[in-house]
Protein backbone atom coordinates (compact mmCIF):
# COMPACT_ATOMS: atom_id res chain seq x y z
CA UNK A 1 0.00 0.00 0.00
CA UNK A 2 2.98 2.29 0.59
CA UNK A 3 3.92 1.78 -3.07
CA UNK A 4 0.36 2.63 -4.14
CA UNK A 5 0.44 5.91 -2.21
CA UNK A 6 3.86 6.79 -3.62
CA UNK A 7 2.80 6.11 -7.21
CA UNK A 8 -0.41 8.08 -6.76
CA UNK A 9 1.56 11.15 -5.67
CA UNK A 10 4.17 10.65 -8.38
CA UNK A 11 1.54 10.51 -11.14
CA UNK A 12 0.04 13.79 -9.98
CA UNK A 13 3.31 15.68 -9.65
CA UNK A 14 5.77 14.34 -12.22
CA UNK A 15 6.05 15.82 -15.69
CA UNK A 16 9.71 15.13 -16.47
CA UNK A 17 11.94 12.13 -15.95
CA UNK A 18 15.62 11.30 -16.15
CA UNK A 19 16.54 7.69 -16.85
CA UNK A 20 20.05 6.58 -15.87
CA UNK A 21 21.14 3.40 -17.60
CA UNK A 22 20.06 2.69 -21.17
CA UNK A 23 20.08 -1.08 -21.31
CA UNK A 24 16.93 -2.93 -22.34
CA UNK A 25 14.99 -1.91 -19.24
CA UNK A 26 16.11 1.71 -19.37
CA UNK A 27 15.32 2.05 -23.08
CA UNK A 28 11.88 0.52 -22.52
CA UNK A 29 11.16 3.06 -19.77
CA UNK A 30 12.33 5.93 -22.01
CA UNK A 31 10.30 4.73 -24.97
CA UNK A 32 7.04 4.38 -23.08
CA UNK A 33 7.34 7.64 -21.14
CA UNK A 34 8.24 9.48 -24.35
CA UNK A 35 5.22 7.99 -26.13
CA UNK A 36 3.00 9.38 -23.38
CA UNK A 37 4.35 12.86 -24.02
CA UNK A 38 6.62 13.30 -21.00
CA UNK A 39 9.99 15.04 -21.11
CA UNK A 40 12.59 12.29 -20.83
CA UNK A 41 16.37 12.59 -20.54
CA UNK A 42 18.26 9.35 -21.05
CA UNK A 43 21.84 8.92 -19.80
CA UNK A 44 24.43 6.19 -19.87
CA UNK A 45 28.18 5.90 -19.49
CA UNK A 46 28.34 4.08 -22.85
CA UNK A 47 28.31 6.29 -25.91
CA UNK A 48 26.89 3.49 -28.07
CA UNK A 49 23.74 3.22 -25.94
CA UNK A 50 23.25 6.99 -25.92
CA UNK A 51 23.56 7.02 -29.72
CA UNK A 52 21.03 4.21 -30.00
CA UNK A 53 18.44 6.15 -27.99
CA UNK A 54 18.99 9.26 -30.10
CA UNK A 55 18.76 7.26 -33.33
CA UNK A 56 15.54 5.55 -32.25
CA UNK A 57 14.12 8.88 -31.01
CA UNK A 58 12.76 7.32 -27.81
CA UNK A 59 13.66 10.20 -25.47
CA UNK A 60 13.54 13.98 -25.55
CA UNK A 61 17.34 13.99 -25.26
CA UNK A 62 20.19 11.68 -24.29
CA UNK A 63 23.72 12.29 -23.05
CA UNK A 64 26.79 10.32 -22.04
CA UNK A 65 27.23 10.56 -18.28
CA UNK A 66 29.09 8.88 -15.41
CA UNK A 67 26.39 8.87 -12.75
CA UNK A 68 28.85 7.98 -9.98
CA UNK A 69 30.26 11.52 -10.28
CA UNK A 70 28.10 14.08 -8.40
CA UNK A 71 29.52 16.99 -10.38
CA UNK A 72 28.62 15.30 -13.67
CA UNK A 73 25.03 14.82 -12.47
CA UNK A 74 24.82 18.44 -11.37
CA UNK A 75 26.23 19.81 -14.63
CA UNK A 76 23.78 17.70 -16.62
CA UNK A 77 20.88 19.13 -14.64
CA UNK A 78 19.82 15.75 -13.24
CA UNK A 79 19.13 17.26 -9.81
CA UNK A 80 16.49 19.52 -11.37
CA UNK A 81 14.27 16.64 -12.49
CA UNK A 82 11.11 15.67 -10.63
CA UNK A 83 11.82 11.95 -10.85
CA UNK A 84 14.97 9.99 -11.63
CA UNK A 85 14.82 6.33 -12.60
CA UNK A 86 18.00 4.34 -12.02
CA UNK A 87 17.94 1.51 -14.53
CA UNK A 88 21.38 0.14 -13.65
CA UNK A 89 20.74 -3.43 -12.62
CA UNK A 90 23.87 -5.49 -13.10
CA UNK A 91 26.47 -3.15 -11.58
CA UNK A 92 25.60 -3.06 -7.89
CA UNK A 93 28.19 -0.52 -6.76
CA UNK A 94 27.42 1.94 -9.56
CA UNK A 95 23.69 1.59 -8.90
CA UNK A 96 23.98 2.28 -5.17
CA UNK A 97 26.44 5.17 -5.54
CA UNK A 98 24.18 6.72 -8.19
CA UNK A 99 21.12 6.45 -5.92
CA UNK A 100 23.05 8.04 -3.05
CA UNK A 101 24.31 10.87 -5.28
CA UNK A 102 20.84 11.63 -6.60
CA UNK A 103 19.14 11.67 -3.21
CA UNK A 104 21.90 13.88 -1.79
CA UNK A 105 21.42 16.14 -4.82
CA UNK A 106 17.87 16.81 -3.67
CA UNK A 107 15.82 14.89 -6.25
CA UNK A 108 12.33 14.37 -4.84
CA UNK A 109 11.52 10.93 -6.26
CA UNK A 110 14.06 8.19 -6.98
CA UNK A 111 13.01 4.85 -8.47
CA UNK A 112 15.70 2.19 -8.78
CA UNK A 113 15.95 -1.18 -10.48
CA UNK A 114 17.33 -4.01 -8.33
CA UNK A 115 18.67 -7.37 -9.42
CA UNK A 116 18.41 -9.09 -6.01
CA UNK A 117 16.89 -8.71 -2.55
CA UNK A 118 20.23 -7.54 -1.12
CA UNK A 119 20.62 -5.00 -3.90
CA UNK A 120 17.10 -3.74 -3.22
CA UNK A 121 17.70 -3.38 0.52
CA UNK A 122 20.89 -1.42 -0.09
CA UNK A 123 19.08 0.91 -2.50
CA UNK A 124 16.43 1.56 0.14
CA UNK A 125 19.14 2.24 2.72
CA UNK A 126 20.62 5.04 0.60
CA UNK A 127 17.20 6.61 0.04
CA UNK A 128 15.51 5.11 -3.03
CA UNK A 129 11.79 5.85 -2.75
CA UNK A 130 10.70 2.83 -4.78
CA UNK A 131 12.65 -0.29 -5.76
CA UNK A 132 11.49 -2.43 -8.68
CA UNK A 133 12.47 -5.95 -9.71
CA UNK A 134 11.74 -6.27 -13.47
CA UNK A 135 13.03 -9.82 -13.85
CA UNK A 136 10.99 -11.04 -10.89
CA UNK A 137 7.89 -9.24 -12.16
CA UNK A 138 8.35 -10.66 -15.66
CA UNK A 139 8.53 -14.14 -14.18
CA UNK A 140 5.37 -13.57 -12.13
CA UNK A 141 3.54 -12.21 -15.17
CA UNK A 142 4.50 -15.28 -17.22
CA UNK A 143 3.31 -17.66 -14.49
CA UNK A 144 -0.02 -15.79 -14.20
CA UNK A 145 -0.40 -15.87 -17.99
CA UNK A 146 0.18 -19.63 -18.09
CA UNK A 147 -1.87 -20.62 -15.06
CA UNK A 148 -4.45 -17.99 -14.15
CA UNK A 149 -8.18 -18.29 -14.64
CA UNK A 150 -8.83 -17.39 -18.31
CA UNK A 151 -11.70 -15.13 -17.25
CA UNK A 152 -9.29 -12.72 -15.53
CA UNK A 153 -8.85 -9.50 -17.52
CA UNK A 154 -6.42 -7.53 -15.37
CA UNK A 155 -4.45 -8.15 -12.20
CA UNK A 156 -2.75 -5.86 -9.70
CA UNK A 157 -0.57 -7.57 -7.10
CA UNK A 158 -0.79 -6.12 -3.60
CA UNK A 159 1.95 -8.47 -2.38
CA UNK A 160 3.23 -11.91 -3.48
CA UNK A 161 0.11 -13.62 -2.10
CA UNK A 162 -2.77 -11.17 -2.67
CA UNK A 163 -4.18 -9.34 -5.68
CA UNK A 164 -6.96 -7.15 -6.99
CA UNK A 165 -8.30 -8.51 -10.28
CA UNK A 166 -10.90 -7.64 -12.86
CA UNK A 167 -12.62 -10.81 -14.02
CA UNK A 168 -15.55 -11.65 -16.28
CA UNK A 169 -18.57 -12.71 -14.27
CA UNK A 170 -19.02 -16.50 -14.55
CA UNK A 171 -22.13 -17.94 -16.17
CA UNK A 172 -23.12 -19.65 -12.92
CA UNK A 173 -23.20 -16.28 -11.11
CA UNK A 174 -25.61 -14.75 -13.65
CA UNK A 175 -28.79 -13.32 -12.15
CA UNK A 176 -27.77 -14.06 -8.57
CA UNK A 177 -27.35 -11.37 -5.90
CA UNK A 178 -23.89 -10.92 -4.40
CA UNK A 179 -25.10 -11.77 -0.90
CA UNK A 180 -26.66 -15.02 -2.12
CA UNK A 181 -23.37 -16.14 -3.64
CA UNK A 182 -21.64 -15.88 -0.25
CA UNK A 183 -18.34 -15.11 -1.97
CA UNK A 184 -16.51 -14.43 1.27
CA UNK A 185 -17.37 -17.75 2.86
CA UNK A 186 -17.21 -19.85 -0.33
CA UNK A 187 -14.25 -18.25 -2.11
CA UNK A 188 -12.69 -15.92 0.50
CA UNK A 189 -12.90 -12.90 -1.82
CA UNK A 190 -14.67 -9.53 -1.67
CA UNK A 191 -16.34 -7.67 -4.55
CA UNK A 192 -15.09 -4.08 -4.94
CA UNK A 193 -16.91 -3.09 -8.14
CA UNK A 194 -19.21 -4.37 -10.89
CA UNK A 195 -19.56 -3.02 -14.43
CA UNK A 196 -17.66 -2.73 -17.70
CA UNK A 197 -15.13 -0.49 -19.47
CA UNK A 198 -17.65 2.36 -19.73
CA UNK A 199 -18.71 2.49 -16.08
CA UNK A 200 -18.17 0.57 -12.86
CA UNK A 201 -20.39 0.61 -9.77
CA UNK A 202 -18.07 0.88 -6.76
CA UNK A 203 -18.95 -1.00 -3.54
CA UNK A 204 -22.06 -2.59 -5.05
CA UNK A 205 -25.01 -3.39 -2.79
CA UNK A 206 -25.22 -6.96 -1.44
CA UNK A 207 -28.56 -7.14 -3.30
CA UNK A 208 -26.86 -6.34 -6.63
CA UNK A 209 -27.55 -9.12 -9.14
CA UNK A 210 -24.60 -10.10 -11.28
CA UNK A 211 -24.71 -10.18 -15.07
CA UNK A 212 -22.56 -12.58 -17.10
CA UNK A 213 -22.00 -9.82 -19.69
CA UNK A 214 -20.26 -7.59 -17.14
CA UNK A 215 -17.07 -7.77 -15.12
CA UNK A 216 -16.39 -7.62 -11.40
CA UNK A 217 -13.35 -6.36 -9.54
CA UNK A 218 -12.46 -8.53 -6.55
CA UNK A 219 -9.78 -8.63 -3.87
CA UNK A 220 -8.40 -11.72 -2.19
CA UNK A 221 -5.56 -14.20 -2.03
CA UNK A 222 -4.19 -15.47 -5.34
CA UNK A 223 -5.18 -19.02 -4.39
CA UNK A 224 -8.75 -17.93 -3.62
CA UNK A 225 -9.09 -15.97 -6.86
CA UNK A 226 -7.80 -18.95 -8.84
CA UNK A 227 -10.72 -21.03 -7.49
CA UNK A 228 -13.37 -18.84 -9.14
CA UNK A 229 -15.48 -20.72 -11.74
CA UNK A 230 -14.19 -20.72 -15.32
Amino acid sequence: MKSLNFLSILRRETRQFAVIGLGRFGRSVCRNLHKLGYEVLGTDIKESLVSQVLTENIASSAIKLDSTKPNALKEAGIFEFDTVIIAIGNYLEESIVTALNIKEGGVKYVIAKASSDVHGKLLQKVGADLVVYPEYQAGCDLVHLLTQNPRIIERFELDPDHSIVETRIPQEFHGIAIEELKLRSRYDISVLAVGNDDKFKINPSPQEKLNKNLSMVVIGSNKAIQKLPL
